[in-house]
């Protein structure tokens, strides 16, 4: 039973790398969002939402022409200042996985 609950556990998404990077100052105005996590991914039951340095939620569109593990992404026109990316996926085994990375854009 132990071994069930393991391998049940492990299958959840865990967020392996992500660009921007957690804390990063990149370049605007346009950002390429890319994510990578440790197990295969619903894309299209996924979400990735930007909001913006004065709090309005911005939803991105997912590309559909990726890995199974990596959700990828296109925030443009983005003005100077501080971001956070929040993302919720729905990995293989049915589970929903949330996290958040902020970032900065700075002048191009």
């Amino acid at each position: 039973m132990f071994l069930l609950m393991l391998s049940s556990a492990a299958a959840h998404a865990v967020l392996l790398e992500s660009s921007p990077a957690l804390k990063a100052a990149v370049p605007g105005p346009d950002v390429p969002i890319k994510l990578r996590f440790n197990v295969r991914i619903d894309a299209a039951r996924s979400r990735l939402t930007l909001v913006g340095p004065d709090g309005s939620a911005q939803a991105l569109e997912i590309s559909k022409q990726t890995p199974a593990d990596i959700l990828t992404a296109q925030a443009r026109d983005l003005a100077a200042g501080e971001y956070r990316l929040r993302w919720q996926v729905l990995a293989s085994d049915g589970h929903i996985t949330r996290g958040e990375i902020p970032f900065s854009v700075t002048r191009s």
